[in-house]
């Protein structure tokens, strides 16, 4: 007897005719797209005419959303992954459009965060088929190369050729997007092409491509247990998380039982709670040079060669989804074990094979966690006490954090800094209450990236501090129209100082005792006169404060986040702070 052929699913098997550009966006729908976040152009007639075309259809499609400018987009999608754990879609206008897009690709790049860029590309031909040029632009927008303005920060990139490739394009786009280690894709889209119609199977069937998750080789993983185990003076450093609620409580769970502590350098992500007996603060002197075991989770920089030596001796774990970061061309840090997969599992992994060991260590855990515990909280009292020093007028970035920290003290809330507010005044517990500006440094990251998470969980707070230069280049008029067109209600801080303050610590560091460091004013540091941001901020209807005197901040941020609370629209307080 001849064995039945399989059923597929209804959706599997449906056909649909319908033109590249709605196929398109049908099947970003399907693969798990909830936003595109678009800033149109002339390429865009058929995927307008698609959004069109499909909602006569009644075919289901993500949300598509005006981006006044590429950078906020590219902000947005960001931060509705951080926020969600989902990755969303960019679409941007030819080779113009994809150069706004650009900084917000190396920024995903270095942070891991996948997305799906697209952006159109100028018709090849010039007469005789639907989609070919009508405007000069057309010619003047051709580029030999366009993959090339972002092609460095993806990790794979396209052209469509035909419409019968939409389904695997897309399918295969979201699957290496979101394979380990994860991070933004690019396909060019000819307007030749998106204007063709054609037949499409299974459009709305699920993605066809599942992502490849790596994990580390068990050998290794032994090795690094048998490591971690045996030392005498273990050290963590974290600085992108921990990957999920999970990996968080595992993480500490992990530092508790072991007493092992945790240095949080540089944090992109929180990896632990700020008053976890085991936090140990932000710099990893002097625990780096004792240490005889380190266990790097997820570090692009774990400490600076130039300041931190760890012992000869000491042996190194690094974890994470790219842990050696193969994307950059120099970086060396020691690695005796080198363990690759995602970052929670590999904590949660790491636990579960510590866990039957503790008995056997115990003499040296209970010996080490007496000082380790005291050494923590000299270290957050020495932290506190400086930052409630900073109340003066002018006051400091430490009291504004402090105060902060104070404001959304048991609420659910989000921090984001991009050279605002610093981490270590804080008292944060949560696993997604802190991000930092990326690794990579393309400004005008924190006030979009906050929109994206905002749109993701309208019930949670989130607060975008940055600096005054950091505020100029996330496009402020853009990012206040959003805000005010989708209802986002988000906190904005600018702390400002009218300066480019993380240059002239910079200058400061390598000439210390230079001609710069005893200028009356640094060269190429001032922003003076800077613009009154409250007025940028109220052309789209924000509440608004400015304030110079630490002591009214507490009640600024209250009357503040009242507002947003009871207005549910957007806040701006600009802060004047010490250069």
């Amino acid at each position: 007897m001849t064995a039945a052929a399989p059923q597929l699913p209804l959706e599997a098997t449906e056909k649909t005719q319908l033109t590249a550009g709605g196929a398109l966006l049908a099947r970003l729908k399907a693969v798990g797209v909830d936003y595109i976040f678009a800033n149109s152009g002339t390429d865009f007639p058929p995927i307008i005419e698609g959004l069109a075309e499909a909602g006569d259809k009644d075919i289901a499609l993500p949300t598509a959303l005006v981006m006044p400018h590429e950078s906020a987009a590219m902000g947005m999608a960001h931060g509705y992954y951080l926020a969600t754990g989902r990755a969303q879609a960019v679409m941007a206008h030819t080779n113009v459009g994809l150069a706004n897009c650009a900084i917000g690709a190396i920024n995903a790049a270095t942070e891991q965060i996948p997305m799906l860029l697209f952006s159109g590309r100028t018709p090849t031909l010039e007469q005789g088929r639907l989609g070919a040029r009508t405007v000069p632009i057309g010619w003047g927008q051709e580029m030999r190369d366009q993959h090339a303005l972002v092609r460095e920060a993806c990790k794979w990139d396209y052209e469509l050729r035909f419409p019968e490739q939409v389904s695997e394009v897309v399918d295969r786009a979201y699957a290496i997007a979101n394979s380990t280690p994860r991070g933004p894709v690019y396909v060019s889209l000819p307007r030749e092409t998106l204007c063709e119609t054609a037949v499409y199977h299974g459009l709305s069937a699920p993605a066809s491509v599942a992502p490849a998750k790596a994990a580390p080789d068990p050998a290794a993983l032994r090795r690094a247990v048998e490591i971690l185990a045996a030392a005498e003076r273990p050290l963590i450093v974290a600085q992108r998380g921990c990957g999920s609620p999970e990996g968080f409580a595992a993480l500490a769970e992990l530092a508790q039982e072991w007493a092992i502590p945790v240095v949080q350098y540089w944090a992109i992500q929180l990896a632990m709670a700020l008053d976890h007996p085991m936090s140990a603060g932000t710099d990893p002197l002097p625990w780096i040079e004792e240490a005889d075991a380190i266990l790097v989770i997820d570090c692009l920089a774990p400490w600076s060669p130039q300041i931190h030596h760890p012992r000869a001796d000491a042996r190194i774990i690094q974890l994470g989804g790219d842990p050696l970061y193969a994307r950059f061309p120099v970086r060396h840090f020691a690695s005796a074990e080198t363990l690759v997969g995602d970052v929670a599992e590999g904590i949660i992994a790491l636990k579960a094979m510590l866990d039957p060991l503790r008995g056997d260590a115990s003499a040296r855990i209970d010996a080490r966690r007496p000082g380790i515990e005291r050494r923590n909280v000299e270290t957050r009292q020495k932290v506190k006490r400086s930052s409630q020093a900073g109340a003066a007028e002018p006051m400091t970035k430490a009291w504004v954090s402090h105060c902060l920290s104070e404001a959304i003290e048991n609420r659910k809330a989000t921090v984001l800094s991009e050279l605002g507010c610093p981490l270590e005044p804080m008292s944060l517990r949560e696993p997604n209450s802190w991000y930092q500006e990326p690794h990579s440094g393309g400004l005008g990251w924190s006030f979009p990236t906050a929109l994206g998470m905002s749109l993701a969980d309208r019930d949670r707070l989130v607060v975008a501090t940055m600096g005054d230069g950091s505020y100029l280049f996330s496009n402020p008029p853009v990012c206040h129209q959003i805000a005010e067109a989708l209802e986002l209600p988000v906190l904005v801080l600018v702390l400002n100082n009218s300066e480019w303050g993380a240059v002239r610590h910079s200058v400061l560091g390598i000439y210390p005792n230079g001609h710069a460091a005893r200028a009356n004013e640094m060269p190429l540091t001032s922003l003076k006169p800077t613009p009154d941001f409250t007025r940028i901020a109220q052309a789209s209807r924000a509440w608004t404060a400015e304030v110079s005197d630490g002591a009214q901040l507490p009640e600024v941020l209250r009357q503040a986040i009242e507002h947003i609370d009871t207005k549910r629209t957007q806040a701006l307080v600009e802060i004047k702070i010490r250069p």
